[in-house]
Order: C-alpha cells, then structure tokens, then sequence
C-alpha cells in the first residue's frame, strides 16, 4: 500500500466522531483537503470545539447521514449492528475501522508509532512538535489533536495497545516508553502485555527506541534493531548531566560514545528528559539536524491535560491524566521539581471498581508522596457501575488522607500557597472547576 494515499480529495464520514483518536484523524483527512463529516452523541465533548472551528459538521446519530460515494471510518466503540454502519453496508460503502485507516497514513510517509503503558500522549506530542518544526510532519495524538499536511514526510501517531489497537500498524520506527500492567479488563497480565508489544514490535520496519531501565522492554524478540534510551551506561542513546531546576531539565545527550549535543526542556519530571531523549533518537536516525531539534524541543511548553497548570489566588492548579501509579509518581515528581518550596496536595479520583482493585497498593505508594492526599469517589464506566472496593479503602492504605466529593471541596481552603494536583481519567475536572469558582469567590 505504500505511496497509495487515502486521501485523493474524497468525502470521510465518521461514526464516533468526537472519540479522541477519531477526532485527530478527520482533522488530519480534513487538513489534506478532503470533506469531513460524522455523528455522535450531542452531549459536548471537549474534542468537539476543535472540529467545528474547522468546519467540520457533526451531525447526531442517523442512517440517513450516509450518502453513496462516502467513505466510512467506524469507531472502536461501535458496532457492525450500529444502525449507522448496517446503513453504510446496505449503501455498499467502503468501511474501514479506525486502525485500518491510520494503517493507510502509516504506510504513506517515514511514520513513527509510540506506544507504550504511560506516556505515549506526551510523547507522541513532543516528537509531532519537534519535527513539525524541521519538515513537513501529519501527527494523531490520542487526546483530539490532529493536523494534516499534503507535503508531508513524516507521520507521527500515537499507537495504543488497548485491545490491541496498535497490531493494526506497520510503522518505519516505533518508540516504547514502557511495558506496564494496564487495561486489566483486556489483558491477563503483565505476560499477556509483553507479548502484544513483541507482536507489534515484529511489524517495525526500521528500528525500534525502547525505555532502558525496562526489563520487559529487553526481553524483546523482534526482526529490527532495538536502541534503548535512558541515563545508564548500557543504554545507546543516553542523557548524562542532567541538570533539574525550576525552570526545567538541561542534559547532555550521547549515541554510544558520540556526544549529541546539550539539550534544554521546559517540561518537569525524570519522564519527560526520557521522552525527550526518545525524540533526539528518533531525528538521529532519520538525519535531522541536531541543532533544529535543540530549538524545537526547547520551545514545546506541553500537553493538555498533562501537567496543565492554572494559578488562582495564591495557589497553583495542576489538571493531569495520571491514572496508574507510575503515572501518578511522575506527575508528584514532576510537581516537586518546578515548586520545590511548596507544598503538593494531591486531589485524586480513581477510574473504575477494576482499576482500583488491580492497582490499589500502588495507588498508594506513589499518593503518599503528595504532602496531603483526598480521594474523591470512584469514577464509574457504562460497564462497570459497582464493584468490591472503595475509595475508603485506598484511604486506609495512605496516611493522614481524606475523602472528599462535590459537597466537601471547601475543605481545600484550609490550604495557602499550595500547589494542588487534580488527577484522574473520569471527570475529575469537575472537582477543580468546583475548587476554581470557590477560590474566585
């Protein structure tokens, strides 16, 4: 399929439309010049502002949206009976799911995939970022944005191993930032995760960047060359000095012995000199100069919804996706370095019964690095509306915590001069407005 584009000028109708991943690649279809369309829910989304700035019409749940001639992308969540995509069928319509058509995108430019339990937004963004800024890039990132580029040489995706998306992709280069336990309603363990990583990694056609401090990572048996990342000695793309203030991380970055230059991040936390060094690999290898990649990693400023600061009053709002232990240790660490005189109050909403009942002792560990931690009630899901454990029972496990809800956010106003972290994957944004219109009062 390489050099055949998806994108000759047609009209694209997505069902699911305002699903994160669906909404970054009908803006990148968009952006190349095709017609864009698709339904969902009417309920307001936050994918949902950005497509309708750029003229994308969404339109609610109806077989008559479907005309001769559209091509369909479906959403993961729907399914064939969906009256949408019987429709498109009953139509004779091109249907592709939405990894087959991402699929098309990779196979069309030098394409890098990130994957990986934790931090593949960041990431992924990063790198889009970074090379957008030396060559024509189209990135997907799985948080709603997507840009397309008709010139392009590189396509920069985001690759999720949930249900094990990713195994639709045969990408030049990927990037794996880690081999986690996560999706306990998918996969069996952290056996069954390695192995879907090990399958995609056997479909990289150039070389694969991996964590190095990982010892999943090192176990695996693919047909490419694997560079491995890190601050060791073992690792072949290494950052050494690394210099943590305030204002960000400064570090020397080394391809076995070949110093690459000094590099300088705005960014906060050991995670992001890591993903950042994963970018300078990737230019490595694909000869970009080092010197542009040393500008533009030094003006990326961030992600939303990781690490997105507000500050009111006298105190500092941090809203981040943290969701697993690892994540929630990165985003207190990152916390710690950019406010070192602080203290860090952590406001944390665990995401489903399941979730909470895999990973409840290292929820815990990596809270009690907070100076103070509430937990808020559990954020449910469509399929899973009760379960065996609760919110109380991570605060038994964490010193000195509190439960806190809707009715109770005033008890934050106790503290001054803080920096207070919302993180969770449900709604948590719900407790910080609620905190944000008690401050401005």
């Amino acid at each position: 399929m390489k050099g055949t584009r998806l994108m000759d000028k047609k009209t694209y109708y997505f069902i699911g439309i305002k699903g994160t991943g669906m909404a970054s690649l009908a803006r990148i279809l968009h952006d190349k010049g095709n017609e864009v369309l698709g339904s969902d829910i009417e309920k307001e989304t936050f994918t949902q502002e950005p497509l309708l700035k750029n003229g994308i019409k969404i339109l609610p749940f109806d077989p008559a949206n479907l005309k001769p001639g559209m091509i369909v992308v479906q959403g993961n969540a729907f399914g064939d009976d969906h009256p949408e995509v019987k429709k498109a069928h009953e139509l004779g319509l091109t249907v592709m799911s939405y990894p087959e058509a991402v699929e098309h995108e990779v196979t069309s430019h030098t394409s890098i995939g990130i994957a990986g339990a934790h931090g593949k937004t960041s990431t992924t963004a990063l790198l889009a970022h970074v090379l957008d800024g030396v060559e024509p890039t189209s990135y997907l990132i799985g948080d709603g944005v997507g840009k397309g580029n008709a010139k392009d040489r590189f396509f920069v995706f985001e690759a999720d191993e949930y249900r094990d998306h990713f195994l639709a992709y045969h990408p030049d280069y990927a990037i794996m930032t880690n081999i986690d336990f996560d999706h306990p309603d998918f996969f069996k363990d952290i056996d069954d995760v390695r192995s879907s990583f090990e399958t995609y990694g056997k479909q990289v056609k150039k070389a694969i960047f991996a964590w190095g401090d990982d010892d999943n990572l090192w176990k695996l048996d693919v047909d490419v060359p694997v560079y491995y990342y890190g601050t060791n000695e073992k690792d072949d793309f290494r950052a050494e000095n690394i210099q943590r203030t305030p204002a960000g991380s400064t570090y020397d970055a080394y391809f076995k012995d070949q110093k690459l230059g000094t590099f300088t991040i705005h960014l906060y936390g050991e995670h992001s000199v890591l993903n950042s060094l994963a970018v300078i690999a990737v230019a490595y290898m694909e000869h970009v100069d080092m010197t542009d990649i040393k500008r533009e990693l030094a003006n990326f400023t961030g992600v939303k919804r990781r690490f997105s600061e507000t500050d009111i009053a006298d105190e500092t709002l941090i809203d981040d996706y943290a969701h697993h232990p690892s994540e929630i240790k990165a985003t207190i660490d990152a916390a710690r370095q950019k406010y070192p005189d602080r203290q860090v109050i952590a406001v944390f909403q665990p995401h489903t019964y399941s979730r909470l009942a895999a990973y409840i002792d290292g929820f815990a560990e990596s809270l009690r690095k907070a100076d103070k931690v509430f937990v808020t009630p559990i954020f449910g899901s469509i399929r899973e509306q009760a379960g065996h454990v609760s919110s109380e029972d991570l605060e038994a496990k964490i010193p000195d915590s509190e439960g806190i809800d809707m009715d109770t956010m005033t008890k934050l106003l106790h503290y001054h001069d803080a920096v207070v972290v919302f993180m969770g994957a449900g709604d948590i944004e719900k407790y910080e407005d609620k905190y944000k219109e008690l401050l401005n009062k």
